[in-house]
C-alpha cells in the first residue's frame, strides 16, 4: 500500500487531537439523523435545493451581501430574476448563488478530479467580479488577493500551486479521512492561502458543503453547511479561520471543532428544511 502524502498523514493526525474524536462522532450523528428524516424518503431533490437556497443566504451574509431568503428562491424557481443593473451586493449574491448551485454539479468529481471542481466553483463565484480570464485559475505573479485581510496577506502567487496540490491531495484521500477533518482542512486552507483574485471564501463554503456531499457524511446534501458556519456571526467564522492560520495545534484544533460544531448546526438546520419540506410551508419564513 502507498503512503500517505505529508498533508494527507497531518490530517489524519489531526483528527486524533484531544477531544476531536468525540465531536467527530457527533456531528456524523446529526447528520445520520438527518438522513432519517420522513421527508428525505421521497423528496430528497426538493429539500436539497432549498438547502442550497439557505446556503447561499449564510454563505452572501458572511460575504456582507444580505439578500432575502424568499428572493433568492424565487431567482432559483425562475419567478424572479436578477436586475440589469446590479449593485455590488446583487452582484456578490450572484456568484454566491451560483457556487452554491455548481455543488450539485461538483460533488461528483470533487474527489476524483478536484482541481476541475475547483475551477468550476471559482468560475460560478466569481463571473462578473474578475475578468473572464482570471475565472477558474489561481493567481499569476503580480497578481493579489485583497480578502479576508484579518487572516493576513494572503501567500505570494508563487506559493499557491503547491498549496493546491496539498488541498487536491486531501480531496483525493477523503474516502480514507474523518470527512468532516479533511473538509474543515480544505475549507481553512482556501481561505488562509486565497488562490484567487476574488472569491476565495464563497469557494470554500461551497467546496465545503460539496466535500461533506460526497464525503458521504451527508449524502442527501440537505444539511446547510453554510449556515453552520454562520451560526456564530462573521466574526466568530474569522476568528476560528484565524486560529487555524496561527499553525499551532491550539489554534487548528478550534478550526477543526468550529467545523464539528457547524456540522450539527448544519444538520439542525437541515431537519428544519425537511420539516418544511413535509409540511409544505417552504416560504419567507422559513
Amino acid at each position: 500500500m502507498p503512503s500517505k502524502s505529508p498533508i494527507v498523514a497531518a490530517v489524519s493526525r489531526l483528527a486524533e487531537l484531544p477531544g476531536i474524536p468525540e465531536q467527530v462522532e457527533a456531528a456524523r450523528e446529526a447528520c445520520t439523523r438527518l438522513r432519517w428524516h420522513q421527508a428525505l424518503r421521497k423528496r430528497i431533490p426538493e429539500a436539497a435545493a432549498e438547502s442550497r437556497v439557505r446556503g447561499a443566504h449564510a454563505s452572501g451574509e458572511l460575504e456582507g451581501a444580505s439578500v432575502p431568503v424568499d428572493v433568492l428562491r424565487d431567482v432559483v424557481r425562475g419567478a424572479a430574476t436578477w436586475s440589469a443593473d446590479p449593485d455590488p451586493v446583487e452582484l456578490t449574491m450572484r456568484g454566491v448563488l451560483a457556487a452554491t448551485a455548481e455543488t450539485e454539479h461538483v460533488a461528483g468529481i470533487v474527489l476524483t478530479a478536484p482541481l476541475q471542481a475547483l475551477a468550476r466553483l471559482h468560475t460560478a463565484a466569481a463571473a462578473g467580479l474578475v475578468a473572464d480570464r482570471a475565472l477558474g485559475r489561481p493567481r499569476l505573479p503580480g497578481e493579489e488577493s485583497l480578502e479576508l485581510t484579518d487572516l493576513g496577506a494572503a501567500p505570494a502567487a508563487n506559493e499557491v500551486a503547491a498549496r493546491l496540490r496539498d488541498v487536491a491531495d486531501v480531496l483525493v484521500a477523503v474516502p480514507t479521512l474523518p470527512v468532516v477533518v479533511a473538509a474543515a482542512v480544505v475549507h481553512a486552507e482556501l481561505a488562509t492561502v486565497r488562490p484567487f483574485v476574488r472569491g476565495n471564501a464563497v469557494v470554500a463554503r461551497a467546496l465545503d458543503r460539496a466535500v461533506v456531499r460526497a464525503g458521504g457524511l451527508d449524502p442527501t446534501g440537505v444539511a446547510v453547511t453554510e449556515s453552520g458556519h454562520a451560526a456564530g456571526g462573521g466574526a466568530a467564522y474569522l476568528g476560528a479561520l484565524a486560529a487555524y492560520g496561527r499553525g499551532d495545534a491550539v489554534g487548528v484544533g478550534l478550526w477543526i471543532s468550529h467545523c464539528c460544531e457547524a456540522v450539527r448546526a448544519a444538520a439542525a438546520q437541515g431537519e428544519s428544511v425537511a420539516d418544511a419540506v413535509l409540511a409544505g410551508r417552504l416560504g419567507p419564513d422559513t
